[in-house]
């Protein structure tokens, strides 16, 4: 009772201690609900139909297609700038896939296993030939050979030698398949739209005379740009009232940004030139005194290695490959620079030669117990091929097939490194004579060599080739560094930064309308973080210095104007809408001066340009001389006309107000209308219009794009 007694006494204690105690779990309950929402966003790469696109699941697609590019291109890596097509190529991909397959959901359209069958056994979808599983008789896709190669891959699931390469080619066709469904699907949904688009026989011969009937005219032009601009009043009345007329066109489905930046690109200074200059000009003196090219290259540090075997030009870089023939051989050149790389270059042209770019060749490979033992074994396999013994045979005798094989100049000539048993190996093939045998040692074995045909004599050269960047030293990029900090710590508004950039050597840039789905700022590479900025700033903001491109350029944005998505305003299109304005006012100066003029001669006299302009059709635009316009208006103006006729009032084209004369219609050589033909021709034409339905659902998909945070 004395326990419950002191409770009752601290009552009010206890339940804010409890209270409290409730509060802190429930909180912490909160904070990590929080902290799991905001790390489920900064996985979030974008969105599409109120999806969200996880960045994991968005890079295993990407992954997935440079697989598929390695696989059919043969390639081993990717550039910067290839990486970044391959990633938009699959972004697209991936928003016209989910797009498509919800608009299908709706109908209750599929693509049956069985379409997918009768696809594969028609074997002519282009995916198909580009698959593992073509014919090489007939060049078209064997569906059996795919049958096989999938019952082939589940026996060999456990068989780790051959799993991998299985594997690649197998997750290679899970991909074919599913871009064939996703095809399909989307032929039936084109096909859909397209089938609502209906031609019909009139359409047809309507369709024919736009194209074939041409009309003859006496043309009377009178350009905008005879009348001042200045002797044109535009108020801000006139532009709003252009604005509401145009106002769809300026309306923006995705926020784009603009800037004011100062990008700086660091380069070698004269002290890093004339260091330079003295380990090149050292280079060609040994090189020229007769020194061994591998070594004084190899020492000077050179980008182009030197293997020692002869090349063909196309082995040598543009620059280099440009000077070597005329070049005398044993000749080295002097230091030379190349603009096109920014390099110093010393090239000595060593030996000059005709040589075969294709040669045919069999070996067989000899090893043994020791190196002994191998170099018998070989010496009396040479000694039996010399005395005319079969060369397949003795090949298969050690296990080899000793089959014909072709070497090309390309297989070899491009390779950075060149041992010496290899170059030894190449150069013996090389010079080797039809029918010849030779015996080559190597420290893992013998190898017995035969040239069995020669073809496509072309020029081959040995060349030294010295090629170095001129860099900037530490020092140089140290002192432009410091400089440019400066500026932008001394300037943190967009007006100073203005104002004085050209007292530190700078320029102010502008860049209007950039869109975070670009995967660069002021085309330098490496600005990914002043991206990300850049849709994080307000306007009148300077961002931090960064240092991008090749670490070589410094870099420092102002952010200037925001535009959301929806309307663009007046001020942002007022440029657009002068223009507008300035053309509607020109003509209707010129429409009330010619409003009397009822024939060409009177329009010459009222100050016209006139001319003869023949083969007008009502669907093509005919482009007027006089002023250099594109004019859909007159085309359509002279095809209603008729023949003999003065027009009653000017027609109002792009660059000018103009009067006409039909002189004659005719129907054009050869032409001859045939109904079925051109209702087939509209209706290819339905499904060309069909195929732009992607842009509408696209904006009414609500994608968001924030891989620029990722990549």
């Amino acid at each position: 009772m004395a326990a419950l007694g002191k409770i009752r006494k601290r009552g009010l204690i206890l339940v804010i201690i409890i209270g409290l105690g409730l509060f802190a779990f429930i909180a912490e309950e909160a904070v990590r609900s929080c902290e799991a929402t905001q790390n489920q966003q900064r996985q979030q790469i974008g969105e599409v139909l109120g999806n969200k696109v996880n960045v994991q699941d968005f890079q295993a697609l990407v992954d997935e297609y440079q697989e598929v590019i390695k696989m059919t291109q043969g390639r081993d890596n990717f550039s910067e700038e290839e990486l970044n097509q391959i990633k938009d190529q699959v972004w697209n991909s991936y928003i016209n896939e989910q797009i498509i397959n919800n608009e299908c959901e709706k109908l209750g359209l599929t693509v049956t296993d069985e379409e997918l069958q009768n696809i594969m056994k028609e074997g002519t979808n282009p995916l198909l030939t580009q698959s593992p599983f073509v014919n090489q008789t007939t060049g078209r896709f064997d569906v059996t050979m795919l049958t096989k190669f999938l019952s082939d891959y589940k026996k060999n699931a456990g068989n780790s030698q051959v799993a991998e390469q299985y594997d690649r080619i197998y997750k290679y066709w899970q991909f074919l398949e599913k871009q064939l469904r996703t095809q399909r699907l989307t032929e039936k949904y084109q096909s859909l739209i397209a089938g609502s688009l209906i031609s019909n026989p009139i359409s047809a011969r309507k369709a024919y005379e736009g194209q074939n009937i041409e009309n003859n005219i006496i043309l009377a032009s009178f350009p905008y740009s005879a009348i001042n601009d200045n002797d044109v009043k535009v108020s801000d009345a006139d532009l709003k009232a252009k604005y509401n007329e145009l106002k769809e066109t300026f309306k923006q489905t995705v926020e784009s940004r603009d800037i004011k930046y100062v990008d700086f690109q660091v380069v070698a200074s004269a002290a890093d030139r004339q260091a330079l200059m003295k380990t090149m000009t050292e280079a060609a003196d040994k090189l020229e005194s007769g020194a061994n090219p591998a070594e004084v290259v190899r020492k000077a540090q050179s980008q182009f290695p030197y293997t020692g075997i002869a090349a063909t030009k196309r082995a040598y870089p543009s620059d280099i490959a440009a000077k070597i023939d005329s070049m005398a051989v044993g000749q080295t050149t002097r230091p030379f620079e190349s603009k096109s790389d920014n390099t110093l270059n010393v090239v000595k042209l060593i030996s000059k030669a005709q040589a075969p770019d294709s040669i045919e060749y069999r070996q067989i490979q000899i090893g043994g117990a020791t190196v002994e033992a191998a170099k018998k074994t070989a010496d009396s396999v040479y000694n039996a091929l010399k005395a005319g013994a079969d060369f397949e045979a003795l090949a298969k005798k050690y296990g080899q097939d000793g089959q014909k094989q072709w070497l090309t100049s390309a297989m070899y000539e491009n390779s950075s490194t060149m041992d010496e048993e290899s170059k030894n190996y190449l150069n013996s093939i090389q010079t080797l004579a039809v029918n010849d045998v030779k015996n080559l040692a190597f420290t893992s074995g013998n190898i017995i060599l035969q040239v069995t045909a020669r073809k496509a004599m072309v020029d081959k050269y040995d060349v030294a080739v010295i090629k170095h960047t001129i860099d900037f030293s530490k020092q140089t990029y140290s002192d432009a560094y410091n400089k440019f900090s400066q500026y932008v710590s001394e300037n943190k508004t967009l007006e100073s930064l203005e104002k004085n950039a050209g007292k530190f050597g700078f320029q102010v840039q502008e860049r209007k309308d950039l869109f975070n789905s670009e995967h660069n700022v002021a085309n330098l590479r490496a600005t990914r973080e002043a991206m990300k900025w850049i849709f994080d700033a307000k306007e009148g903001q300077v961002s931090p210095l960064y240092e991008c491109g090749n670490n070589d350029h410094l870099l420092v944005v102002a952010m200037t104007k925001i535009h959301p998505v929806g309307y663009r305003d007046v001020d942002g299109v007022k440029d657009i809408l002068k223009a507008e304005v300035l053309r509607d006012k020109k003509f209707d100066q010129i429409k009330e001066r010619v409003s009397k003029v009822k024939s060409i001669a009177d329009a010459k006299a009222a100050g016209a340009k006139v001319d003869s302009v023949n083969q007008i059709t009502f669907s093509a635009p005919v482009f007027v001389q006089a002023t250099g316009a594109s004019e859909p208006a007159l085309s359509g103006a002279v095809a209603a006309a008729a023949p003999g006729k003065f027009s009653a009032t000017a027609v109002k084209g792009n660059g000018g107000a103009y009067l006409f004369q039909l002189l004659n219609k005719v129907e054009r050589d050869g032409a001859k209308f045939d109904a079925k033909a051109q209702e087939k021709q509209l209706a290819q034409r339905a499904m060309q219009a069909a195929g732009r339905f992607m842009q509408e659902l696209y904006q009414k998909a609500n994608v968001v794009d924030n891989r620029y945070l990722f990549f």
